[in-house]
């Protein structure tokens, strides 16, 4: 929790304004029942009006400026708590875009969204909270008691039995209740993560029909998430009952013994009745101790799965030099390279090793699992490997500027993925500060100009999420149009040609063959594969062959057979 509550530290003028507050809210509430007593006994008990009137007044005037430091105290509550959950979202989004891929599986996608929504107000509630009233409580409690001891010791003894008991008693709901609040955010997690798998997913779930299938899932996660959530609020609740119920004994009894000493001259009617005050206002504030530790074991859970985010270290780098590591020709060897995926066992590449001349093209065929995607991603670093070495034009990829590197490595996914925002917006993601005329042609020759041209608003078209309002192909073809813009060094394309008819992806290839630039284009198509200079075979994590097609069909059995399976009969027309 410490490392959530550092963030309050550049908010201390803001929060000691908003506690000073709270203290002059408190002192005025403990000198009014004292206040209180010395009107009855000098005023109401001696009929003397102008006691009445003197010490009416005096209780008027702190009312009023109680209620004036309410205000403020608001105010500064509110400026510190708001400006707490701004910077811990913002750290939090930082502190997620430089996870890398294996950190970033530790976490579900629907925890990091709780995380950033549920967790964060928590946290910031209870602290506008804590800032406002909650800290007012237990200090009533203390000083309640102090000031009833002033008036009448032997009156005010009661607390001395009662009050550390019930003090006890709170920390043993407090404890507990942390514990099965932490279960109800996990509880959360489950329901988003239900809940974005079937807005993510709803054209499967109704072409197989599987729409009564999910909502029993849901229904089930939901039920766990309520019986937790009921359980857990019953726990927190039940301890009103039992807080009130020690508190009015105490109340009876000072009220019994209270008339006793007024029947043998030992108190004033004004003394009982002071005690009798501080006692309903410790009831009160003892009342609220069921809310404050429901909110601080709600908080504390939240903070600690924050924390867990925060807590993870960032993966260091060295320092960018003056001159940025300039990939000069893209050339590039694997050396030996094998890789497991984190909390894997089974490797996805074994003892890889191959050699990528500049701006040679180069496809990467394999069945599906054989690492092509895998291989694509330690290129950039996306993950970093176990075991062997990477070089790109004779140096080891480990030495490079993480972001000199991937700036100059044009990455097109397997599945495309585009940003809400316009069709220029998508592309110039790629390169900041591009110019018109460098989206154009990255566009045309990613060969979606035209198509761009004939949508409603052009170039400032704007992109549903996840670019829903455009076809598979429109989105493949602006997301190689991103790449491109960049014009990068090194070109990856994973399988992100698939939804192009064969007349377009030709015309894709030329465009990408003038830029110069190493190309690697994971493939299913054979006539894909074809126009490159060299062919990798991957199959279960191993390179099975490289060569020519022309050489792999003379000496790979299994390219063999994915031509064939391909061209059937027309096989003699690609050798």
């Amino acid at each position: 929790m410490k490392r959530v509550l550092a963030f309050l530290k550049p908010y201390k003028f803001p929060i000691v304004i908003a506690y000073s507050l709270t203290f002059i809210e408190l002192i005025i509430e403990l000198l009014l029942p004292l206040f209180l007593g010395l009107m009855i006994n000098d005023g109401i008990m001696n009929r003397n009006m102008d006691n009445i009137i003197m010490w009416g007044s005096i209780m008027l005037g702190l009312t009023l400026l109680a209620f004036i430091c309410g205000i403020i105290n608001s105010f500064y509550a509110s400026h510190a708590s708001n400006r707490f959950a701004y910077d811990i979202r913002e750290k939090l989004f930082e502190k997620i875009l430089s996870f890398s891929l294996s950190q970033l599986q530790r976490f579900p996608t629907s925890g990091l969204v709780t995380r950033f929504t549920n967790d964060v107000r928590q946290v910031q509630n209870t602290i506008y909270m804590a800032l406002r009233i909650m800290t007012r409580a237990p200090l009533m409690v203390i000083g309640g008691v102090i000031m009833a001891f002033i008036v009448n010791a032997k009156l005010a003894a009661i607390f001395l039995v009662t009050v550390p008991l019930l003090v006890l008693f709170m920390l043993w709901v407090l404890r507990k209740a942390s514990t099965y609040f932490h279960r109800v955010q996990n509880n959360v997690d489950g329901v988003n993560q239900l809940l974005q798998e079937n807005l993510a997913g709803m054209r499967l779930i109704k072409a197989f029909v599987r729409r009564i299938f999910e909502i029993k899932r849901f229904t089930k996660a939901n039920e766990e998430l309520a019986d937790s959530t009921r359980f857990t609020f019953r726990f927190v609740e039940s301890s009103t009952p039992i807080l009130l119920f020690v508190m009015n004994l105490s109340l009876i009894f000072i009220l019994w013994f209270g008339n006793k000493q007024i029947m043998t001259g030992e108190t004033s009617v004004g003394d009982v009745v002071t005690i009798g005050n501080y006692a309903l206002r410790i009831a009160m504030s003892i009342s609220m101790f069921s809310f404050i530790i429901m909110a601080f074991a709600r908080a504390k859970a939240s903070s600690d799965r924050l924390s867990e985010v925060l807590a993870i270290n960032e993966k260091k780098v060295q320092d960018r030099a003056a001159n940025p590591d300039i990939i000069k020709d893209g050339k590039i060897d694997f050396k030996n390279v094998s890789f497991t995926y984190p909390n894997m066992n089974q490797q996805v590449l074994q003892d890889i090793s191959f050699s990528i001349n500049a701006r040679e093209k180069i496809a990467v065929l394999g069945a599906t699992g054989s690492g092509k995607s895998t291989l694509f991603q330690l290129i950039p670093r996306l993950y970093d490997i176990k075991s062997g070495e990477i070089f790109i034009d004779d140096k080891d990829i480990q030495l490079y500027d993480l972001e000199d590197l991937r700036s100059q490595i044009g990455y097109v996914p397997q599945n495309p993925l585009l940003f809400s925002g316009s069709v220029t917006d998508n592309i110039v993601w790629g390169k900041k500060d591009a110019t018109k005329e460098e989206v154009i042609q990255a566009a045309e020759d990613a060969q979606i100009h035209e198509t761009i041209m004939a949508l409603p608003e052009k170039y400032e078209t704007v992109v549903s999420q996840k670019g829903v309002n455009l076809s598979g192909g429109q989105k493949q073809r602006i997301s190689v149009a991103r790449a491109l813009i960049r014009r990068p060094k090194i070109l990856m394309l994973d399988d992100s040609t698939s939804a192009l008819d064969i007349d377009t992806e030709s015309r894709l290839l030329d465009a990408i063959e003038r830029d110069h630039c190493t190309t690697l284009i994971i493939t299913q198509k054979i006539a894909t594969a074809m126009r490159a200079d060299r062919i990798i075979l991957l199959d279960k994590g191993k390179v099975l062959a490289i060569g020519t097609h022309e050489e792999l069909m003379k000496d790979s059995k299994l390219y063999y057979q994915i031509v064939e399976s391909q061209f059937g009969k027309e096989l003699r027309n690609v050798y």
